[in-house]
């Protein structure tokens, strides 16, 4: 079992704020192949499919960029959201995050949902994550019911479709940024309020944030181990280069959506999955979180494509039922 590691030292030189769950609920702590994740929930009407809620991959974040989804569908049908490994209220210990950690907090999560409600879940993840989801979703298809894609990496200039797989590493990168002189204190640096806010709002395309995201991202950012995933973020390796293959391969139903402000907008090989029967598609006047800054507009086309799903489902049902 992976256990949370906090060098003595580093809790006694420094006074680390008390770090709050990101969104409401139950929170299951969950141990498995990726370590201690943290999985929250809130119950819903049971006769919808579950949904999983995935945070983005960066230097500063958690559940807390799907609180908006969170709380919008909690009572109307069972929702998860997870702390990916290394962020929130999951392991952070010091050891090394793959992409394939990733995907397997995600299966950890989808098993544990799975043993709550016994059926397939819907899934929707940001940007980095959309890239473990599609990969996770390709190792157990049956798992997933839908997919669901925000402002997804993997599309842009760079085509990242190798057939062989692997990942965007820089190993010099990784190492120059751990050396202990300088180590934390970069980190430091980078998680600054006003660094987080400048990132922010490059993301958001706006002088106007979310003050909630901001504040919780600076929480989130001064806990023991928070700089060693996002490290292994910054270094590259936990980009796939075989991104566009993995999204080629799906065949559930998918739904993708962007905004057109900020600095994730490069969409360019969405070519690659255009024109494919079980891929839609929606484009918001927003930044890259469309769901913090048109949330009714976002959920009322995320329920238009869940609800197309429904019917899309019920007939293929009815075909089989008559086949046989």
């Amino acid at each position: 079992m992976n256990k949370i590691i906090a060098k003595k030292s580093d809790l006694e030189q420094q006074n680390y704020p008390r770090l709050t769950d990101p969104v409401s609920g139950k929170r299951t702590d969950i141990e498995g192949a990726a370590g201690r994740i943290a999985l929250y929930n809130r119950e819903g009407d049971a006769a919808l499919a579950p949904l999983l809620l995935i945070h983005s991959v960066n230097a500063t974040p958690s559940a807390y960029e799907v609180k908006p989804l969170f709380d919008y569908y909690a009572g109307k049908r069972p929702v998860y959201a997870l702390d990916l490994p290394g962020f929130g209220q999951s392991d952070r210990s010091d050891r090394v995050y793959t992409i394939k950690l990733m995907t397997d907090a995600i299966h950890a999560a989808v098993d544990k949902i799975r043993a709550d409600h016994a059926r397939a879940v819907d899934a929707l993840a940001l940007s980095l994550s959309c890239e473990f989801l599609a990969r996770a979703a390709l190792e157990r298809q049956a798992n997933f019911r839908t997919l669901a894609f925000v402002s997804p990496t993997g599309f842009e200039r760079r085509a990242r479709d190798d057939a062989g797989g692997g990942n965007r590493g820089m190993p010099w990168l990784h190492s120059a940024l751990n050396i202990s002189l300088w180590s934390r204190g970069l980190f430091e640096l980078l998680t600054s309020r006003s660094s987080i806010k400048y990132f922010l709002k490059r993301t958001f395309g706006s002088q106007q944030i979310d003050q909630g995201l901001w504040d919780y991202a600076y929480l989130t950012t001064h806990q023991p181990g928070a700089q060693h995933a996002p490290y292994y973020f910054v270094s590259g390796y936990l980009f796939s280069m075989d991104a566009l293959r993995l999204y080629e391969g799906l065949t559930h139903p998918v739904w993708m959506t962007h905004g057109v402000r900020g600095d994730f907008v490069d969409y360019r090989h969405q070519n690659r999955v255009e024109g494919r029967a079980n891929w839609s598609f929606e484009v918001f006047p927003t930044g890259a979180f469309p769901h913090f800054e048109t949330p009714d507009a976002f959920t009322r086309a995320y329920d238009g494509f869940l609800k197309r799903a429904d019917e899309t489902t019920g007939a293929a049902r009815n075909d089989v039922a008559a086949a046989e």
